[in-house]
């Protein structure tokens, strides 16, 4: 059953999911053998059980390995970045300007128009209705340039008032009331591997934080304090890697 707002949901950690949580979060994502079995040793994975994981990866095309290092594949490189993005959120000044992309390709199979919903909604854009997503013009980022091919961009001035627009576009109340239970259940959390398991919840929720010129946002909206407190466990796991 999927977590309601303000519930966290925090799904059992597997060997998979630790690999693939501290490899996107190392800069190059690239890790020893050696380094591996001891940073997943707090987390519960034995050294047999990651040394499984590490082929199946691999054969999956997760991982790639040159002698004793693995590495993240070029797909999840992609993956690290839209992580990267997520937890710095950079911005510019926002000067009343929305982003509109209109869909224009028509005839595509349901598969197509998953994967096409799925990358905009990466873009941090929201469907106003079918075919038309819209954001404020407020971050630092250009849209890819095959999207032409499905799509076309405008620059837009809606007739509506912003802030009751973003209200409409985004769940703005839940992602918040989420956000708090997080901090609060990191906060709470001692032990290596519930806090890990807390922190991978962390970065998918960023993952679906709109980042919203500060005018269009709730009174006291947790972004900027999950954001740091993110960093800041990100700061601790790199460090006991790099000992």
């Amino acid at each position: 059953m999927a977590a309601q707002p303000g519930e966290v949901d925090l799904p059992p950690l597997s060997a998979r999911s630790v690999v693939l949580s501290l490899l996107l979060g190392t800069h190059p994502p690239e890790l020893p053998v050696k380094e591996l079995v001891r940073a997943v040793e707090p987390f519960g994975v034995g050294g047999s059980t990651l040394r499984a994981a590490l082929s199946r990866m691999v054969a999956a095309g997760d991982l790639r390995r040159t002698d004793a290092v693995y590495r993240l594949s070029d797909r999840l490189l992609a993956r690290q970045r839209r992580q990267d993005e997520a937890v710095q959120a950079r911005t510019r000044a926002w000067d009343g300007d929305w982003e509109m992309v209109v869909i224009t390709a028509t005839g595509r199979g349901p598969a197509e128009r998953a994967d096409l919903r799925t990358r905009l909604t990466a873009l941090r854009l929201a469907d106003l209705r079918e075919g038309v997503w819209l954001r404020p013009a407020n971050l630092t980022r250009s849209l890819p340039d095959d999207l032409e091919q499905v799509a076309q961009s405008y620059t837009a001035r809606p007739d509506r008032p912003a802030r009751e627009l973003a209200a409409q576009l985004w769940p703005l109340d839940a992602w918040a009331a989420t956000a708090r239970s997080l901090l609060a259940h990191v906060a709470e959390a001692h032990r290596p591997a519930d806090r890990f398991a807390a922190f991978a919840a962390v970065v998918r929720h960023l993952l679906a934080d709109p980042v919203l010129p500060p005018e269009l946002l709730p009174a006291d909206w947790p972004g900027a304090t999950l954001r740091a407190a993110y960093a800041a466990y990100q700061g601790e796991i790199t460090r006991s890697i790099g000992h």
